[in-house]
């Protein structure tokens, strides 16, 4: 469709004419499928710098709003049902073998915890019940706070402040952190591939993506660097069990790191160790001592259940400040219920013997499927984290509908991926620590038969 004779798009900012876009979109007078003007002639038309209609077409399509498709034009973007954890959707569908219902599927693509793996809440229900909590009291409930010292403590910078703060799960915290830092086009360096959660998050706020890329030990110094050059003032950085990839940073790649940030003082650095208790791998901080913004965040959610919605913030004294701005007693702190109960679990022998169990369950799980591929020729490492990251000869997209046809769901690298207009992704992200034995072998057979049937 072409864009309708009656529109004008207007502004002389690139700020502006991405506006102007919106607001006809908004008014229904531009809808999915519109071409818009070719950069040139939108330029001539406002009387503005062929640059300056670069720049809002990318901003646009930067948000969502617009599709670029190269010499076929801009196009207004349709609605997208946007990728998140813990649900696959099923797009390959529409090859599915005709004796395969959809609910049939072999989910491999939701990157959920065990729920048989995760310690029973019942017991610390009791204790987590008690006098109410009223407005104006200290957000943090005493001992949890001790607890969660303790659990931060090794792993904050030496010879650095450290004020602990709380938030409803490690997406919050993220959130949270960035806005407090951050206007909008504000850059922020992100893995790449990235978690599904902080690809949202930095999209709907409207932040600039500086993507870095990740390799075998993590976030890639050479990477972060050039990420910081343009001008990067946040980074969000995965020090073990990156999602999807599963890599840790090696002791090498954290040095590596500390050194570049050595020169950015001021650069805000999140560290989301989500996996945390899980993890098979040590905890290596890329933060140099004295580094004067920075946060590690630890949820819950993997070995507590992600219903659990709470996570530890250590940070500097002077981002603990603003994060109080938007942590008010009573209104938009984490409940102290929730915080009982979950001081409660961690402090029950028990409970930890049931994460510890899950911790080996996933690795070990891990382990075996990456060994079944490896027998029949596909190496993907068992890394750390809840899924393996596999190479593929193909483009995964026709790997994943060919694999659908034989009732597996699993992700694409595709959605992970912070430049989707690039080449596309060769890698699966697959969850398979709930498989037997036999259905992993039969797993690695149709991987196998779904790569022959497309090659």
């Amino acid at each position: 469709m072409e864009t309708p004779s009656t529109v004008q798009i207007s502004g002389t900012t690139a700020a502006e004419i991405a506006d102007s876009v919106r607001a006809l979109v908004e008014r229904g007078e531009l809808g999915p499928g519109d071409l818009l003007p070719p950069v040139r002639t939108l330029a001539e038309r406002l009387g503005v710098n062929r640059n300056t209609a670069v720049a809002a077409y990318r901003r646009l399509a930067r948000d969502g709003a617009v599709v670029a498709q190269g010499r076929a034009g801009t196009r207004i973007a349709g609605r997208q049902q946007t990728a998140q954890e813990g649900f696959a959707a099923a797009d390959a569908l529409a090859g599915l073998r005709s004796d395969t219902p959809a609910g049939m599927l072999g989910d491999l693509g939701s990157g959920n915890p065990d729920p048989a793996l995760i310690p029973d809440l019942a017991p610390a229900l009791a204790g987590a019940v008690g006098r109410p909590v009223l407005y104006g009291e200290p957000v943090i409930d005493p001992g949890f706070e001790a607890w969660a010292r303790d659990w931060v403590a090794p792993d904050v910078p030496t010879g650095t402040a450290a004020d602990l703060t709380l938030t409803s799960g490690a997406v919050d915290a993220i959130e949270r952190l960035l806005a407090q830092a951050l206007v909008r086009d504000d850059a922020v360096a992100l893995e790449d591939p990235c978690f599904l959660a902080s690809i949202q998050t930095v999209r709907h706020a409207g932040y600039r993506t500086l993507p870095v890329p990740v390799d075998d030990e993590g976030m890639t110094a050479g990477g972060l660097r050039a990420a910081l050059e343009a001008g990067a003032r946040a980074v969000v950085l995965t020090p073990r069990a990156q999602n999807p990839t599963g890599a840790s940073l090696s002791a090498r790649r954290a040095e590596e790191l500390r050194a570049v940030l050595a020169e950015h003082p001021y650069v805000l650095v999140v560290l989301d160790d989500y996996y945390s208790f899980l993890s098979r791998r040590p905890f290596r901080s890329p933060l140099p001592p004295g580094h004067r913004r920075w946060a590690l965040v630890r949820s819950v959610s993997k070995f507590l259940g992600p219903d659990l919605c709470l996570a530890v913030l250590a940070t500097d004294p002077e981002t603990a400040g603003r994060l109080a701005l938007r942590l008010s007693s009573g209104t938009t702190w984490v409940s102290h219920l929730l915080q009982r109960l979950a001081h409660g679990v961690l402090a029950d022998e028990a409970a930890r013997a049931r994460i510890e169990q899950a911790a080996a369950h996933y690795a070990a799980r891990n382990a075996e499927v990456a060994a079944l591929l490896a027998a029949r020729g596909l190496d993907a490492p068992a890394a750390d984290g809840m899924s393996l990251w596999v190479p593929l000869p193909r483009p995964a997209t026709e790997v994943a509908a060919a694999l659908a046809r034989r009732g597996w769901l699993v992700r694409t690298g595709d959605e992970f991926r912070l430049a989707p207009e690039g080449e596309p992704s060769r890698h699966l992200r697959v969850t398979a620590h709930g498989l037997t034995g036999e259905d992993a072998e039969r797993l690695a057979d149709d991987l196998l038969a779904a790569i022959a049937e497309v090659c």
